[in-house]
């Protein structure tokens, strides 16, 4: 298949992850495109991308309308999740690559939805749509259908590594680690939501106490869409902002989106033992009555 000319990559098992294996390149998808025990699964912020076109055999995942649920303000239980997957033609042995927009901010919030159910045959496409798109590889407007799948699903486990918000007190009050993801005039506390967007979602503005500002898009070379290598995040989030891997780390944003994408760098790249995401995030802390906020 050719390509055009995109910047050039260090191949994913040169980058010193502690887990390669949750990462495949555009390169193994456009290999795989045709087999049976890989689906592809798209997940975008701009909901209609997929719409306007993605790539031949992929399926889509509506982060709104499939992974939450309609009423009250949590995900999805087993069974409808369960429902969604079979839906897709997924199997117990189908391997789920999802990739997506903004350097696959939306695809590792499934991936981490996903992993509440226990899925462990999960892969992100390094690079994402962008990736895709910019080594001129081809998209469809093709809506792929495949037999009902035959998966199980087990059922919603939060502990591993989802955080709620009197946790994410308890850590405040103990002075531990967590990681606000935001934009830096976000986390002053200048605006509610990032950039170039509607300025809501919450009463206060400002942090969490203690929170250290990483934003999320720092984890990703801007050139490539790929996400930097072991050495380029430890820079980050260790000498920079002094992590200590082996203690508990609690990423949060606005509403869990963009501190999945963190999550996943610190646990899956960076091999973190103890990550956990907030997705309740700043909506909530910062609605909610008494909690401590700082600018």
């Amino acid at each position: 298949m050719s390509t055009t000319e995109a910047p050039r990559v260090r191949p994913i098992e040169a980058r010193g992850y502690a887990h390669p294996e949750v990462l495949v390149s555009t390169d193994w998808v456009a290999e795989h495109l045709n087999d049976p025990g890989v689906r592809l699964i798209e997940c975008d912020e701009d909901i209609l991308l997929y719409d306007i076109g993605h790539i031949p055999g992929a399926v889509k995942v509506d982060w709104v309308a499939d992974l939450n649920d309609p009423l009250t303000r949590d995900f999805v239980q087993r069974e409808p999740f369960q429902q969604l997957l079979r839906r897709l033609g997924i199997n117990d042995d189908t391997t789920i690559v999802l990739y997506g927009d903004k350097n696959n901010w939306w695809a590792t919030y499934a991936f981490w939805v996903f992993q509440l159910f226990g899925l462990d045959k999960l892969r992100i496409m390094d690079g994402g749509r962008a990736r895709w798109e910019a080594e001129g590889r081809p998209l469809t407007t093709e809506v792929p259908t495949f037999p009902p799948g035959n998966i199980t699903v087990g059922e919603r486990n939060d502990a591993p590594i989802r955080a709620f918000r009197d946790q994410v007190r308890q850590l405040v009050e103990r002075r531990g680690q967590l990681v606000d993801v935001r934009s830096p005039e976000e986390y002053r506390g200048e605006r509610l939501h990032m950039p170039d967007y509607p300025n809501e979602g919450a009463l206060r503005g400002g942090h969490i106490p203690g929170a250290r500002n990483v934003p999320w898009g720092r984890a990703v070379n801007p050139e490539t869409h790929t996400f930097r290598t072991a050495d380029e995040l430890r820079a980050i989030y260790e000498d920079e902002k002094k992590l200590n891997p082996s203690e508990e780390v609690v990423a949060y944003c606005r509403i869990g989106e963009r501190s999945s994408h963190t999550w996943f760098v610190l646990k899956y790249l960076l091999g973190y033992p103890n990550v956990r995401n907030y997705d309740g995030s700043w909506t909530e802390w910062g609605n909610s009555v008494g909690m401590p906020i700082e600018r």
